[in-house]
């Protein structure tokens, strides 16, 4: 895998077996690449070999067990792309004068929004609106949009502290995201990662992680205060 990339280092293997079908999940670090192109192209060369020594057919470089571009248990628990996780306290009276309402509400809303409405609906993801924010992100920091999909799955918690404060948390177990190739080329994304001031994914996933959790704070007390439909109708969107 290594001589088709030398910034392609794969890592370890994942097999299932189901009846004559063989998957086999390959997992790579890519560098400061989000690394599709350059997985695709080293799994093919896998395979190759994998058939030469073993005289088997590779029917096809994807079976779905990547599962790219897909909502899916796997990449909520194993991962795929990066991990994010970003949390904040937030003092009760900054939650009273800025976000316009208390701990208690926000947690109230939370756990029946996040949590138990989540549970009831069978959703992958655990939170309010993480796509929003991945899709806005990525349209412009010149990622692929189509992961949006992964992105959008998460978990948002709260919890009021003993002292009355507010904690918030957001966990992104797949966030594919990258600093070189793609739509990262373009000027316009240069500029935009320039003013972001990610220099490598590494901070630029952590970059998405704060406006993630920015997002969930701010349309969770937008619903505990009420006021959300307001906004729709006053902002037009």
């Amino acid at each position: 895998a290594e001589k088709t990339s030398s910034y392609l280092k794969l890592k370890k293997l994942g097999i299932r077996i189901a009846g004559t079908y063989v998957y086999v999940r390959f997992y790579f670090d890519t560098g400061m690449a989000m690394g599709m192109n350059m997985v695709t192209i080293a799994t093919s060369s896998i395979n190759q070999l994998i058939e030469s020594k073993t005289k088997t057919k590779c029917l096809s470089v994807s079976g779905n067990f990547c599962i790219d571009k897909k909502p899916a248990w796997l990449n909520f628990l194993s991962g795929r792309g990066k991990k994010v996780w970003a949390d904040v306290i937030l003092k009760k009276e900054t939650v009273k004068e800025v976000l316009k309402t208390t701990p208690e509400n926000f947690f109230e809303v939370w756990l029946a929004k996040c949590m138990i409405g989540s549970a009831m609906s069978g959703s992958l993801g655990f939170n309010a609106h993480f796509a929003n924010i991945v899709a806005a992100f990525y349209a412009a920091a010149g990622q692929d949009l189509a992961h949006v999909v992964e992105g959008s799955m998460g978990i948002t918690t709260s919890k009021v502290l003993k002292n009355g404060d507010l904690y918030v948390s957001v966990y992104l177990p797949a966030v594919m995201i990258g600093t070189v190739g793609g739509g990262i080329k373009l000027k316009t994304k240069q500029e935009a990662l320039s003013i972001i001031g990610a220099k490598n994914s590494i901070k630029l996933a952590e970059v998405l992680g704060g406006a993630v959790l920015a997002g969930e704070i701010s349309l969770l007390a937008s619903l505990a205060e009420g006021t959300l439909a307001c906004a729709h109708k006053k902002l037009g969107r």
